[in-house]
């Protein structure tokens, strides 16, 4: 496992940005049409909450700044155990609504850490 939480968040900001790039210029019903995206968008937010659980592991102080951390591994929990119960307008919620928060603190913490 990596030491560094740059890592992680690099994870984190290249699978928000995926998802933006996915479904830019898409709608719900073209997301709930479109099997594909929806896969991929899925995996995405697999991998985003994956990477913020490692980064707890490894330093807590980095989830700390995260706002919605804990909803976003539970997110990445029911994507992952629950597939039954996904539903597809919370899933487009969140990437209009949240994914674009998260990025920016991301990012935020990326930009923190290129300084030292």
């Amino acid at each position: 496992m990596p030491h560094d939480p740059k890592v992680f968040l690099e994870d984190v900001r290249l699978a928000a940005q995926e998802i933006q790039e996915f479904t830019r210029a898409r709608l719900l019903t073209d997301y709930q049409a479109d099997r594909l995206l929806r896969a991929a968008v899925e995996r995405w937010f697999i991998v985003i909450g994956e990477a913020l659980t490692r980064l707890e592991k490894l330093d807590t102080t980095w989830v700390g700044k995260i706002s919605e951390f804990r909803k976003i591994v539970g997110f990445r929990n029911v994507l992952v155990h629950g597939y039954e119960a996904i539903d597809d307008a919370i899933v487009w919620k969140t990437l209009q609504d949240y994914l674009p928060i998260l990025l920016g603190e991301v990012e935020g913490q990326i930009a923190i850490l290129e300084k030292h």
